[in-house]
């Protein structure tokens, strides 16, 4: 088993594990054998969603790895279609995961979707756009999310995918802060100005898709490269220094991956990284994307206005 993964103290009070295992694009029935096995190698965080469509599985992963549910640190995510129905989503959440509270519920996505359109996940107008509820408040989607920890049905509550513009609408009226923003982060998206306002928020980042996507181009970055070479004798792969880099900046990382040999080289290697790298290494990695580099690798087509500097505009 790895060495205890280091925590980080939420603005709840509760202690968050600074390495998660991932769960998005995982299939369900590779998924429960995933869990299983991450458990039994050490960790103690587990991101999920309503939207992934394989919480039940994870459930089941859950149960089978013998963990107690005290050490396990669990997350889900309100999915667009249910932002006028909280409780009824988290219910089903709990329900599929075999467990009566959440450590943490995210808003997934600042946008309010047609909760009786077409689809029960992407519902679309007859123009193809997606059928967004213009008129919600994520403020009353957030009152919400309130309630359900003024019901012990969740521990600490956050977003997802949210700007400082998207903040905006809820923080004026909010009794309680998120504790945290799961977003896009990796070396050619540091979003170093929303990591800022986070902090001084405080407010703890977490990074989905730390590694890129699939066959990511972040493995073969000369500057990454490199930093394997200048760290030969740690054994670090390209995955370790871009997990690493994240944690040295205290954000919380969620590599994915079913399979055990990658699960447990994520979690080894990631904390190997971070004894070694230098606030040097952060620094160069940090100036990748203003140096040309800058790119995302999850944009879908919300027709609506998301206020990160560098998302694409919605389509017309």
């Amino acid at each position: 088993m790895a060495a205890p993964v280091p925590t980080r103290k939420l603005n709840s009070g509760h202690e968050i594990p600074l390495i998660g295992l991932g769960t998005w694009q995982s299939k369900p029935h590779e998924v429960a054998k995933a869990v299983e096995y991450a458990l039994s190698v050490g960790y103690r965080h587990l991101d999920c969603a309503q939207g992934y469509g394989n919480e039940k599985e994870v459930g089941e992963g859950i149960k089978a790895s013998g963990v107690p549910r005290s050490e396990i640190f669990i997350t889900s995510k309100l999915w667009c279609t249910w932002h006028s129905r909280v409780e009824q989503a988290l219910d089903k959440t709990l329900k599929n995961l075999g467990t009566d509270y959440l450590d943490l519920y995210l808003v997934h996505w600042p946008i309010a979707l047609n909760p009786n359109g077409n689809d029960p996940l992407f519902p679309t107008l007859p123009s193809g756009k997606r059928d967004v509820v213009g008129a919600w408040k994520l403020s009353d989607t957030w009152k919400q999310m309130e309630d359900m920890v003024k019901k012990g049905k969740v521990r600490s509550i956050g977003v997802s995918n949210f700007s400082p513009l998207k903040m905006a609408e809820i923080l004026p009226t909010a009794t309680i802060t998120p504790a945290v923003d799961q977003v896009e982060l990796h070396i050619y998206n540091p979003q170093l100005k929303l990591l800022a306002y986070l902090e001084e928020k405080g407010i703890v980042p977490q990074a989905y898709s730390p590694l890129g996507s699939t066959n990511s181009t972040l493995f073969t970055d000369e500057v990454v490269t490199a930093l394997v070479a200048k760290y030969k004798s740690s054994s670090l792969q390209p995955a370790d220094v871009l997990l690493g880099y994240l944690l040295k900046k205290n954000v919380v990382v969620l590599p994915k991956s079913v399979t055990p040999s990658r699960v447990k080289s994520n979690l080894k290697g990631a904390l190997a990284a971070l004894k070694v790298l230098t606030d040097e290494d952060v620094k160069q990695l940090d100036g990748l994307a203003a140096a040309g580099k800058q790119k995302r690798f999850i944009t879908p087509p919300w027709p609506v206005e998301l206020g990160f500097d560098d998302w694409p505009a919605p389509p017309s």
